[in-house]
């Protein structure tokens, strides 16, 4: 088991150092461009995939880091470069771990690869979990996977919303319910293939933030996949399904606590992404700070804006130094007592938020125009406060579990 450590090895150092220069050299330049746009930024995906970072292999790599820091280090630097075009490079990343998480190894070996698709020929994948009216609430799911035995089909019917890359996406991983009394325990997930009739993307939203990634509903209406599209198989699933109902006569809480565990070991990875972002607008302030004058002096000369720019930088640091904590613990197999996955997605994406609006406030007028980037910092970084669980879902799982109390 890997011991708890603040600093990088060589190997981690170097992947860091190759990750920010492609932030810096590719990502930076283009941020402003697709987010005027609200397009998928093809071009800078592209370029990723030619330099190996948009591919299976690295994600891969850095998931499997026994110290956990891989992933984090990843996600920090990807969206300093800018949080938009890098939901866009690691979105596709999403639904393939639900793969790797629930598939069999043929599964795996099928699948994926056609997520990726190759330098010349890119592909997106795009994983449909959340419903009109199911977001945090799991258990509210209603799109509905209904098993044909004759033709040994699964008929999917429902309706997605807020999936990165759905409906352009050449594969989609889509959660549906398989036993309504259940709750989240009845769900399984399905591997819709590319140009499966039936499925349609919705309405594309025009976001806030992050619009260089596509963000849209999925329709499904009598989609039919093989049954070997059920992740895991069909075994597996009436296994699973009937251990639950065992279970659910007379262990009823810890049924329904056992989803959330997943959610609770994903969530730093979202913290990192805010940590990043947070991270790349006190350095604009930082700099400009010490370059702006008035008065005669630089304005980092005025309390008033040091003291703002110290507390900045030290949010930033304690956000990390959760993360690394929570990553590291996911990965090492130590049990989350006091729900430090939330505590470290909650701490980071309130930073970001704060933080950002910080920069524009440092920047003055030139901080509130596109001129600047800590604007369009500012807008992505309200997201973090809302995806991947919002705020307030956070602190309830934190104080239920600090408290002994279930998590329905």
């Amino acid at each position: 088991m890997a011991e708890f450590t603040l600093e990088l090895n060589d190997d981690q150092k170097q992947v860091r150092d190759w990750l920010h220069g492609f932030a810096a050299d590719v990502i930076r330049p283009a941020a402003s461009e697709w987010d005027e746009r609200e397009e998928t930024p093809w071009p800078v995906i592209q370029e990723a995939a030619k330099v190996g970072i948009y591919s299976l292999d690295f994600y891969a790599q850095q998931f499997f880091d026994p110290t956990g820091l891989g992933i984090p280090m990843a996600m920090e630097e990807l969206f300093w470069g800018d949080a938009g075009i890098a939901l866009s490079i690691v979105g596709t990343g999403l639904a393939a771990v639900g793969v790797l998480a629930n598939g069999t190894e043929e599964q795996i070996g099928t699948w994926i690869p056609q997520m990726y698709g190759d330098v010349d020929d890119v592909k997106l994948a795009a994983f449909c979990s959340s419903e009109p009216d199911a977001g945090s609430d799991v258990a509210s799911m209603r799109t509905r996977a209904v098993y044909d035995e004759a033709k040994d089909e699964w008929v999917l019917n429902g309706t997605k919303t807020w999936a990165t890359n759905g409906g352009i996406a050449a594969v989609h991983v889509v959660v549906a319910v398989v036993d309504p009394d259940l709750g989240s325990k009845g769900h399984a997930s399905f591997i819709v293939p590319p140009n499966t009739p039936g499925l349609s993307q919705g309405q594309k939203f025009k976001k806030h933030g992050i619009r260089a990634s596509h963000t849209a509903e999925v329709v499904l209406e009598d989609v039919r996949v093989p049954g070997h599209c059920l992740l895991g198989g069909k075994e597996k699933l009436d296994e699973r399904i009937a251990r639950a109902r065992e279970r659910a006569k007379t262990d009823g809480e810890r049924v329904k606590n056992a989803a959330m565990a997943t959610f609770e070991a994903s969530r730093p990875a979202v913290g990192a992404m805010a940590v990043g972002t947070a991270r790349a607008a006190y350095e604009v302030a930082l700099d400009y700070a010490k370059t702006r004058s008035q008065f005669g002096r630089p304005i980092i000369d005025n309390q008033g804006i040091a003291f703002q720019l110290a507390d900045m930088r030290t949010r930033i640091d304690a956000a990390r130094l959760l993360v690394w904590r929570a990553s590291w613990m996911a990965t090492t197999g130590k049990p989350f007592t006091s729900a430090e996955g939330s505590m470290s997605k909650l701490y980071a994406s309130e930073t970001a938020r704060d933080v950002t609006a910080q920069a524009i406030q440092i920047l003055g007028g030139n901080g509130y125009t596109r001129e600047y980037p800590v604007e369009r910092m500012h807008r992505d970084a309200a997201i973090y406060t809302i995806f991947e669980g919002t705020s307030e879902i956070q602190r309830l799982v934190i104080a239920r579990t600090l408290a002994g109390v279930p998590i329905r």
